[in-house]
């Protein structure tokens, strides 16, 4: 049978089917409907209302399930589109925080890039070069570059200071809590350059500088409760801020040796300025080499030691160092010998560290008895370089050389007995040994000293000395560079940039800088502050300089207070600073200015005796006081005599005026003859 037909059959049948059941249906609803005829009416209405009701409920409820199920829809689909924008936007911040990151390590390499030529370089030209970079990674956001670049526009590296824009940089790091940034701000507050003079703003920003890890702002802020500068004198407070960056310069100083740093006092004459005894004249410079290469051995070594460290303006240069030291060392030089050993034994370029060779240095040096070669072999033995560690050997070496003076060796053994490293501690030769090495400005004795004293370590604890030493320590950071670069600048006639390094060195408490920077100020040389603010601010460093032991800064003070320079004036004063400069420092200067004042009576009692022992005084203290004290007496001599002659005439013709008047108009041949008759008597006496 086909397909199609027995499905047409079966449909039929199906059809038959259902017409039979819907009969069926419709006989059994006839009969239901007769049996409802039969209920009550009010049955029938109530039944109806509640089917309308239920109906109505149905519809409601129907309704709200729609309605919430249309809001879970768009609820699924609102969903879903915040997931898909959520991760279209972690992407973009995935790639905005990798091109971020990419642009970061970017201006960091070139950052390290830039400080790595700055360290190599010897030129102008290279540092100009590192600069670039800064300049570069600042544009990328490199917060140190951004530093590095604000600095060059406060100093005016390179003859690129604009102030304002330093300033804008700084108040944009110091948001980012730079505290480079808060130290600076401090110091251009402090001094009112290109900003509101404002020293509560200056305090408050160096509070935050030091609490930020500013080593410069803790030594300010030392120098300040030292001094009580615009704060109460504290010295437990300047002992806290002054160790902290002691302890950090004398942790450097422990891994290498410090290179002093020469401070050049503007103060001094003209002529011996363009020498200056600091700064090694290029010229003179010539001509050691000249000696060096014909064999003057003591050249020889000494411009391999100033080489060696990079003294008297000189590039350090380790290469030039070890040819100088080689050759005198070939001709005998013990000292060579020494400086060789002690190179190799620390490391260079010039000479790759080596314990052997420095030991076979020193042990030549030290067969000369030289005090060096032996505190290198005191060294070796003290530490293990090479050999194993020899208490005993390295104390034998180190007493050696102490002997002979080499403050080093001091210090060592001072520390050997402040330790107890292979001795019994002993802190009173402790003491002594660091006090010797500290005469010789030996910088890690000194630090040492410190201690004792603030801890009260086998001396009486004295929070003011402490102070004194742990200042001096702190004076050796790499910030006292700016001593050099303030004083070529100033010699270039770069005012501004050398006032700006100055003032901050001033700041810190550098009693050098606090001078200069008086000196730059009272020539109305600078520009960046306004004229009339300039004799005060001078005054006040002046003050600072003073208090800490310039003699010449004391005699300046009583100058300003005598011509009534950025105060009124004031002779007592004035009178009162030349005193204390005369008998505290023996100033000649001041002797002069004393002596005059008491010359003439001003704000002192007149006293020409005085005037003359005070003139005298400074003649004798020094010899360009010569002249000036010979044209200052022989002007009071005159005067003095002028002064006796109308004095005597004024007098006699008093007395004349009054015998003219007692005795008459010719009492002069009344007296002749009373001269007449009283040598007649004489006579007849004398023949009798």
């Amino acid at each position: 049978m086909k397909p199609l037909t027995l499905l047409i059959q079966i449909l039929i049948i199906i059809g038959v089917t259902t017409k039979n059941m819907e009969a069926e249906g419709y006989n059994k609803r006839q009969k239901e409907k007769n049996i409802t005829t039969q209920v009550s009416v009010n049955k029938v209405k109530q039944l109806l209302s509640h089917i309308l009701e239920q109906r109505k409920l149905n519809k409601v409820i129907n309704r709200r399930e729609y309605l919430l199920e249309k809001k879970k829809n768009q609820h699924k689909l609102k969903v879903k589109e915040i997931k898909n924008k959520d991760v279209l936007k972690r992407n973009k911040d995935h790639l905005k925080k990798q091109a971020e990151k990419n642009f970061t390590d970017q201006g960091d390499k070139l950052f390290n890039m830039g400080i790595k030529i700055l360290q190599d370089s010897k030129s102008q030209k290279q540092k100009a070069e590192a600069y670039m970079l800064f300049a570069k990674a600042a544009d990328m956001g490199n917060l140190k570059a951004m530093e590095k670049m604000a600095d060059a526009l406060l100093f005016g590296n390179f003859g690129m200071q604009n102030i304002t824009a330093a300033i804008q940089l700084y108040e944009s790091l110091a948001k980012e809590g730079s505290y480079r940034a808060q130290n600076a701000l401090g110091f251009l507050s402090s001094y009112g350059i290109g900003m509101e003079y404002d020293q509560a703003k200056a305090l408050i920003y160096y509070t935050f500088g030091s609490a930020g890890g500013s080593m410069m702002s803790q030594m300010i802020l030392g120098y300040r409760y030292l001094s009580g500068i615009n704060v109460l004198q504290n010295c437990e407070v300047a002992l806290n801020h002054y160790k902290k960056v002691a302890d950090y310069i004398a942790d450097k100083l422990e891994k290498s040796e410090g290179i002093p740093v020469e401070k050049v006092r503007l103060t001094e004459r003209p002529e011996n300025l363009s020498s200056n005894s600091e700064i090694l004249d290029w010229d003179i410079y010539q001509y050691y080499k000249f000696l060096a290469e014909r064999g003057d051995v003591q050249i020889q070594v000494s411009l391999g030691q100033l080489h060696l460290i990079g003294r008297k303006g000189l590039d350090q240069d380790y290469y030039k160092a070890l040819y100088y030291f080689l050759k005198a060392a070939k001709a005998g030089s013990a000292n060579a010998m020494a400086f060789i050993g002690k190179m190799y034994l620390e490391g260079n370029a010039a000479a790759p560290q080596n314990n052997a060779t420095a030991f076979k240095y020193f042990s030549m040096a030290a067969d000369k008895g030289n005090a060096i070669g032996l505190y290198g072999l005191g060294l070796l033995h003290f530490h293990g370089k090479g050999i194993p560690v020899n208490y005993a050997e390295a104390l034998k070496y180190f007493q050696k050389a102490a002997e002979k003076g080499w403050p080093n060796a001091q210090f060592q053994l001072g520390f050997m007995y402040y330790s107890g490293s292979g001795v019994w501690k002993d802190y009173k030769l402790a003491f002594k040994y660091f006090y010797l090495a500290s005469q010789s400005g030996q910088p890690l004795a000194i630090y040492y000293l410190a201690e004792m004293y603030a801890t009260g370590t086998g001396v009486l604890r004295s929070c003011r000395t402490a102070v004194e030493l742990y200042k001096g320590v702190c004076e050796l950071g790499h910030w006292a560079e700016k001593f050099l670069t303030a004083y070529f600048a100033y010699k270039d006639g770069d005012i501004d940039s050398s006032l700006v390094q100055y003032a901050l060195l001033a700041e810190m408490g550098y009693e050098v800088a606090q001078s200069n920077s008086a000196f730059i100020l009272e020539s109305k040389k600078a520009n960046i502050l306004e004229k009339e603010k300039m004799y005060p601010m001078a005054l006040l460093l002046w003050n600072r300089a003073a208090v800490q032991g310039n003699a010449f800064a004391r005699v300046k003070i009583g100058d300003y207070h005598y011509y009534g320079y950025g105060t009124k004036k004031d002779y007592q004063t004035a009178a009162t600073h030349y005193s204390i400069a005369a008998d505290k420092y023996h100033s000649a200067q001041a002797m002069f200015n004393l002596a005059y004042m008491y010359e003439h009576g001003l704000g002192i009692a007149k006293d020409i005796h005085l005037a003359r022992r005070l003139y005298d005084m400074a003649a004798q203290t020094s010899p360009d006081a010569h002249i000036p004290v010979f044209f200052a007496l022989m002007k009071l001599e005159t005067m003095h005599l002028l002064r006796d002659i109308l004095f005597f005439n004024f007098t006699m013709r008093w007395k004349w005026m009054k015998l003219d008047n007692t005795i008459g108009p010719y009492w002069d041949l009344f007296v002749i003859g009373l001269l007449v008759a009283t040598l007649i008597f004489l006579l007849r006496n004398h023949y009798r």
